[in-house]
């Protein structure tokens, strides 16, 4: 009886160590699995290209609709603000508003090559504005300038946003300086220039005489892409003249609209 009692006894505690061997396994993978998070599979993207998620999934499978820059033309127009010197010593340099036009033919094809990236370029700008003159008879006078050039733009960086070109331009300006004189009230008593001078006049106010002068300028534009063809542009320029005995610079910036058309 004894004997049995002590093998009852002993099953028991084997099956009591088994069951707690069991129990602190089950528990140690169970804290185990909490303890790390969980791994998700990473997603790795080809090089030169972007690792679609499910924040961007969306944006990436749309369509792309920024401009392709293979057009064979472009116009652009837009606001000026430029200043220059309306005489030879005159003592200080004065501020114009207007307008700017400008029109690009691209070169190349759409395939690229060497004359990909280079465009022909044809510009007109016009400024008004009004300088300050040594004269008892005047205070300010309105001067204007009315520039014709041509030259050649390259692209520069560019993606569906934005696009940077360069430019440079030579052409002539035409300068008016004798407006104020012409319409003074009764005839001017001074001329604008030393060079035409009557009778009836007493000295100059110092500006130029009215002439085309030699002109050229170099800058950019930047392009912020609205749509495939149209663009804000803002296009700052360093500029030459040589109205009197020496070559001046001066400085110019405008704000417009861009149209892209045609194939190339």
């Amino acid at each position: 009886m004894l004997q049995l009692t002590t093998k009852k006894f002993l099953y028991a505690a084997a099956t009591l160590a088994l069951a707690t061997v069991f129990a602190a396994t089950a528990q140690a993978q169970t804290d185990s699995s909490s303890s790390t998070p969980a791994q998700t599979p990473t997603t790795v993207a080809a090089p030169g290209t972007v690792a679609i998620t499910a924040a961007n999934a969306a944006a990436l499978a749309a369509p792309y609709t920024g401009p392709k820059y293979t057009n064979r033309w472009e116009i652009y127009g837009g606001l000026l603000f430029m200043n220059g010197q309306a005489g030879q010593n005159t003592p200080v340099r004065y501020n114009m508003g207007g307008g700017e036009f400008m029109g690009t033919y691209w070169l190349g094809n759409r395939h690229g090559g060497p004359l990909s990236k280079l465009g022909i370029i044809a510009d007109y700008r016009f400024g008004a504005g009004t300088t300050p003159v040594i004269s008892p008879y005047y205070n300010r006078v309105l001067v204007m300038q009315s520039i014709q050039s041509g030259g050649v733009q390259y692209q520069g960086p560019k993606n569906r946003y934005a696009s940077i070109n360069y430019h440079a331009l030579a052409g002539g300006t035409y300068g008016i300086f004798n407006y104020a004189v012409n319409h003074y009230p009764g005839g001017s008593p001074v001329s604008a220039c030393p060079s035409i001078v009557s009778p009836t006049q007493n000295g100059t106010i110092g500006l130029y005489c009215n002439h085309v002068a030699p002109y050229g300028s170099i800058g950019g534009s930047i392009d912020f892409n609205q749509s495939q063809k149209f663009a804000v542009r803002l296009q700052p320029d360093l500029t030459f003249e040589h109205f009197g005995t020496e070559t001046r610079e001066f400085f110019s910036i405008s704000l417009g609209g861009l149209y892209r058309f045609g194939k190339k």
